[in-house]
């Protein structure tokens, strides 16, 4: 017997009427999620969990590790809505330089801002649990800027959207009537805060994220805020202790199935597929970052060795040094406002770094370089 997942409501939207989906609240029902379909997947994905953690608790800072995962979390979560930014991009803006995909980069950077945010707040004693305002106010981070003023910022839609097509009665898909998304939002609020039962943490993220999308409650960014769901969601469990792995590579990688599997709950009742899907691409994504930790791991304490090696070593040099993973392209001057140093005395560890094969100089210019830990960005890459 197949599952029903929702029902359908009649509304008129521009002039037309469509079928808006209501999806059930959750847990899924008639019949229940087996755990035939998810108990093998889930102890291996929460197998590569672990892995992944127990690795970065072997590195010295932690710090790099996160700045480097966030970031490509970041990128690559716009990258599926069709951004255009690049990780290049992302560290000239930080490093000050002058980059031509200005609003690309701005709503890459706009996620940073509402991830970085989220966690802080998750993290505070006094901040906001995981709730429809949390998530309403990453959004308006996240919608902040020239593309997204339009787009009512941090508030729940007041209008019907629709997913695909170019009006209402062609679409891919036609979300619930907005009347309807605060009443549906806080059934998934309470489900995320009520006693589990038998579902494991990460059967829950898997059924959180797909019921939010099919809610979803803003005009835009819905893909982006709901990704980010599941990372506050992997903290918010204890799955992961911090932010460490990007899931939104192996979405972006696999996309198609991506959209495909979450339209499969809607039309044909297949929770069990969806979930399979996200269970796997927690394992591999996880697989992925412990070998990215590793990689930067070995990478830089390979040049650490060769800098302290090195008979003109400076402190300055090798306070730099360890900056590089968290401001892998730069200046002079930032590294000037940075260490609190003069612009010799700059120069001067910059120079040896450069000598070391550590870092290259990218302008070919006498003035105003800028210098780039180019190995360190080519592993980010892969």
């Amino acid at each position: 017997m197949a599952r029903i997942t929702g029902s359908y409501v009649v509304s008129t939207t521009l002039g037309e009427p469509v079928r808006a989906f209501v999806p059930d609240a959750l847990p899924p029902a008639n019949p229940v999620l087996l755990p035939a379909c998810w108990q093998v997947l889930n102890d291996r994905a929460v197998l590569a969990l672990q892995r992944l953690s127990a690795v970065a608790g072997l590195v010295p800072s932690v710090d790099w590790l996160l700045y480097s995962a966030i970031r490509q979390e970041a990128l690559l979560t716009s990258q599926i809505e069709g951004t255009q930014a690049t990780l290049v991009d992302l560290f000239d803006e930080e490093a000050g330089l002058a980059i031509s995909n200005t609003d690309d980069v701005e709503e890459v950077t706009n996620y940073l801002r509402a991830f970085q945010w989220v966690r802080g707040q998750l993290r505070s004693p006094t901040g906001l649990p995981i709730s429809v305002r949390l998530l309403s106010e990453a959004h308006r981070l996240l919608m902040s800027g020239a593309r997204g003023a339009g787009k009512q910022p941090g508030e729940l839609r007041r209008s019907q959207n629709w997913i695909g097509g170019t009006r209402p009665g062609n679409a891919v898909f036609v979300p619930p009537p907005a009347d309807q998304v605060p009443l549906l939002l806080g059934d998934l609020e309470h489900f995320i805060h009520a006693n589990a039962g038998d579902l494991p943490p990460l059967v829950r993220v898997a059924l959180v994220h797909a019921q939010f999308e099919t809610i979803h409650p803003y005009l835009d960014g819905n893909g982006r805020i709901g990704r980010l769901l599941i990372a506050a969601l992997l903290e918010h469990w204890q799955l992961l202790p911090e932010p460490l792995m990007y899931l939104s590579g192996y979405l972006k990688q696999h996309q198609a199935e991506y959209y495909r599997r979450l339209s499969a709950i809607r039309t044909d009742g297949d929770w069990e597929g969806w979930v399979c899907f996200f269970l796997e691409a927690v394992q591999f994504a996880a697989a992925q970052a412990e070998q990215a930790v590793l990689a930067l791991a070995s990478l830089v304490t390979t040049d650490r060795r060769r800098l302290l090696a090195h008979p003109k070593t400076s402190s300055t040099a090798y306070r730099l040094f360890e900056l590089l993973p968290t401001m892998p392209r730069f200046t002079v001057d930032r590294v000037c406002q940075t260490l609190n140093t003069t612009f010799p005395t700059a120069s001067a560890a910059i120079r040896l770094l450069e000598a070391l094969g550590v870092v290259t100089e990218m302008t070919g210019q006498r003035k105003n370089r800028t210098f780039s830990y180019g190995a360190y960005i080519d592993l980010l890459g892969r």
